[in-house]
């Protein structure tokens, strides 16, 4: 545990509806940059967003991760307005030696990504949906979505390329060539602290985009 990369990216504000697409796009282009084997890299144009994102192209992967994507999502629907983290993390599988005849399985994680979403209300929703204040506030809010989830598909493919050193070596063909799990948190569970994703909020700027 002690070798252990900890990526804490930057947090982002979305709306409720928002909440899926973000983390597709994110957690795929994570999953897609670590994966290292028989890839068959798979474009997918957003549903919200004008962003086209990378998955690895294999049907399990992208089952499993929405199952967790729905959990989460499933989360902010029963706590609106509130803050949470999904963590996924890469891990070894590793079996030790637990006195003379048993055998325990354990997990040796290697890296860690920490997502932090705040899911708020947009108050365009409370103009006439008719008006062109509303369409212009509509506008507006949608291009300042898109800037901030294109800093942080930014800041994911930095640090991929720049933080190598500690992947361990690679012992499986499959698409994607790491073990895997993700786990959501919120509330006083949270793993930087909701006063530390707030501060993020405030005070951070998101990367420039790569041209």
């Amino acid at each position: 545990m002690s070798n252990c990369e900890v990526f804490n990216l930057s947090a982002i504000e979305v709306q409720l509806h928002q909440v899926r697409e973000v983390l597709r796009c994110v957690l795929h282009t994570i999953l897609f940059n670590r994966s290292v084997g028989q890839v068959k890299p798979v474009d997918v144009d957003s549903e919200l967003f004008d962003i086209t994102y990378v998955h690895c192209g294999d049907p399990s992967v992208e089952s499993r991760l929405e199952s967790k994507i729905n959990e989460a999502c499933g989360f902010f629907e029963k706590k609106p307005q509130e803050v949470a983290q999904l963590c996924l993390a890469f891990f070894e599988p590793r079996r030790r030696q637990v006195g003379w005849f048993n055998k325990h399985d354990e997990r040796l994680y290697w890296e860690k990504w920490v997502i932090s979403l705040c899911v708020v209300q947009s108050d365009v929703f409370a103009q006439d949906h008719h008006s062109l204040a509303y369409t212009n506030a509509r506008s507006l809010r949608q291009a300042q979505q898109q800037a901030k989830l294109e800093g942080l598909l930014t800041e994911v493919v930095s640090l991929v390329n720049e933080k190598r050193s500690h992947i361990p070596p690679v012992v499986s063909s499959s698409p994607c060539s790491f073990p895997w799990d993700i786990s959501i948190c919120g509330g006083s569970r949270l793993a930087f602290g909701l006063g530390t994703v707030k501060r993020m909020l405030m005070h951070s700027n998101p990367p420039a985009v790569l041209g």
